[in-house]
């Protein structure tokens, strides 16, 4: 079995798997699948729409191929311009129903490029982070607790490094603000033999839901009014626009002419804006504001 033969393998599991758990969670609704094909490839958009817990969750598979790597992908590799590449992933977003569940995403990739007369190149990227509406430090230092468990096994700074470069990736840079409370981000990754980097890459997305369906169940009974569900589609704008402006994979996806449903499927179902909004003082709403700047989650003595 070839090594892009291999990933394609782990990641029909890795899929299967994220699916089999949200539909346990949410008790009712099940993944509709969609097996698809465009010019560049084959894939799988599985999404669970109007769940009792989850509003909308997509968990999408590509392989996907190109005789001409785009520009988002050769930003750090101008010398890979214009080469044969091979892609292949599994991506995510969860937006729940209650306010009190944060929303999530996660995605595990692998790229191959084929220079030509040369031996083909290879890295992974991937991660995961959380976007609470209504943050709580429980909730928060669980989900880096075992984002800190996965890195564990590859090296005292792994996470240290993945995380602060998740911080800074989902940042927006136009609201002065990070998009969420951060998680692990790593993209590029090839400092490690093949067989090292796809093992990080397997931690990382089987340990999704080790990381979100705890918070999952500690919140998805939680009472909620018409306030918080405004506040939570308010909020929800500002996945849209870190998605549409800033997002590498949402550009790379749109610049390599990719199926645009399964590119698109991270967007909420139901969002709205708001001119100039700005919550009350001292309210729950405001308290958000203190968490969409980077910390030191697991050591920082903080109270919420």
């Amino acid at each position: 079995m070839s090594a892009s033969e291999q990933v394609i393998e782990f990641l029909h599991s890795l899929q299967a798997h994220i699916c089999q758990e949200l539909e346990q969670s949410d008790g009712e609704a099940q993944f509709i699948t969609d097996v698809w094909q465009s010019q560049l490839g084959t894939g799988i958009t599985r999404v669970l729409k109007d769940g009792a817990v989850f509003e909308q969750a997509g968990v999408n598979f590509s392989h996907v191929k190109g005789d001409s790597l785009p520009a988002s992908a050769t930003a750090h590799r101008p010398e890979l311009a214009g080469v044969a590449w091979e892609a292949m992933g599994v991506s995510l977003v969860i937006h729940p129903k209650n306010p009190y569940i944060p929303t999530s995403h996660a995605n595990v990739r692998c790229f191959f490029a084929y220079p030509e007369g040369q031996e083909a190149v290879w890295w992974f990227g991937g991660g995961l982070d959380l976007t609470p509406f209504y943050p709580f430090k429980a909730d928060i230092v669980h989900w880096h607790e075992v984002a800190n468990i996965i890195c564990n096994a590859f090296g005292d700074d792994v996470y240290a490094k993945h995380k602060k470069w998740c911080d800074d990736y989902f940042y927006l840079k136009h609201r002065k603000e990070t998009r969420g409370v951060g998680g692990l981000f790593f993209d590029d990754l090839n400092e490690w033999d093949f067989h090292t980097c796809f093992k990080y890459m397997q931690a990382v997305g089987m340990g999704f839901t080790d990381a979100y369906i705890p918070i999952v169940e500690r919140r998805k009974d939680t009472p909620y009014g018409e306030r918080e569900r405004q506040f939570q589609l308010y909020r929800r704008g500002r996945y849209v626009e870190f998605n549409l402006v800033w997002d590498r994979g949402t550009h790379f996806g749109l610049q390599s002419g990719g199926r645009t449903e399964s590119i698109l499927m991270s967007m909420p179902p139901l969002v709205r804006f708001e001119y100039q909004y700005t919550p009350e003082a001292g309210s729950a709403e405001a308290q958000l504001t203190d968490f969409l700047q980077p910390r030191d989650w697991l050591n920082e003595p903080f109270e919420v």
